[in-house]
C-alpha cells in the first residue's frame, strides 16, 4: 500500500510540472509572439508615417513655390526706364523714387492719380528754365529746375517784385553781356546773380 501511495504520487508530482512546463511555454509562445509581431507593427506604423508625411511635404514645397511674387504694374524694359516707358503724370512720387522701384522689382509699378502737381508738363531733356520764362520769378534757376526733374511738371512762373536789370540771355554770362566797367562787384557775384535771378543786375558805379 505505501508502495502504491509512493507511485501514485510520483504520477500526480510529474502530471503537475507537465501542466505547468506546457502553461510556461504556452506563455513564452504568447511572449515571444507578440514580440515578434511588435516590430512588423512598429514597423508598419513608421511606413504608414512616412508615406503620409510625403503629401505633407510636397504641399510644403507647393505652398513654397506659390510665395513666389511678382512686381505690381508693367514688366520693366530692359535699359528703359519706368517714367520715359510709362506716362506717370499726376503721379505724387519723383521720378528718381519710380525708377528705383522698376530697377528692384524689374517692374514698372502701376501710375497713382495723386493731385496733379500745377504746372506744365516738363519735355524731356530740356530744363524748365529754358521751357518757360521765369522772367520775374523769385526763385532761382536751380529750385524751379529742381522741381521739374521731381515732379515731371515745370512750375507755374511765380510772379514776385520783378528783379532790376536786363532778361540775361541763355548761355551768356552777364559780364560778357553788359559792360559792367566800374562796377566794385566782381564778375562771379555779378554772373551769379543773372544765374539765380534770370536778369543781369544795373551796373553799379
Amino acid at each position: 500500500m505505501r508502495v502504491r501511495k509512493f507511485s501514485m504520487l510520483a504520477v500526480a508530482g510529474v502530471a503537475v510540472g507537465l501542466s505547468l512546463t506546457a502553461c510556461s511555454g504556452s506563455d513564452s509562445g504568447s511572449d515571444s509572439a507578440s514580440s515578434s509581431s511588435s516590430p512588423s507593427a512598429t514597423a508598419g506604423s513608421s511606413a504608414g508615417s512616412t508615406s503620409s508625411a510625403q503629401p505633407g511635404a510636397s504641399a510644403a514645397k507647393t505652398g513654397a513655390g506659390s510665395a513666389t511674387t511678382t512686381g505690381s504694374g508693367s514688366a520693366k524694359k530692359s535699359g528703359v526706364s519706368c517714367t520715359n516707358q510709362i506716362d506717370y503724370a499726376g503721379d505724387p512720387r519723383s521720378n528718381a523714387e519710380i525708377n528705383s522701384i522698376g530697377e528692384q522689382t524689374g517692374h514698372c509699378p502701376a501710375p497713382e492719380k495723386g493731385s496733379k502737381p500745377a504746372g506744365t508738363p516738363k519735355k524731356p531733356g530740356v530744363s524748365c528754365t529754358n521751357q518757360i520764362d521765369y522772367a520775374g520769378d523769385p526763385r532761382s534757376n536751380a529750385e524751379i529746375n529742381s522741381v521739374g526733374e521731381q515732379t515731371g511738371y515745370c512750375p507755374t512762373p511765380e510772379k514776385g517784385s520783378k528783379p532790376a536789370g536786363t532778361p540775361k540771355k541763355p548761355g551768356v554770362s552777364c559780364t560778357n553781356q553788359i559792360n559792367y566797367a566800374g562796377d566794385p562787384r566782381s564778375n562771379a557775384e555779378i554772373n551769379s546773380i543773372g544765374e539765380q535771378t534770370g536778369y543781369c543786375p544795373p551796373v553799379q558805379h
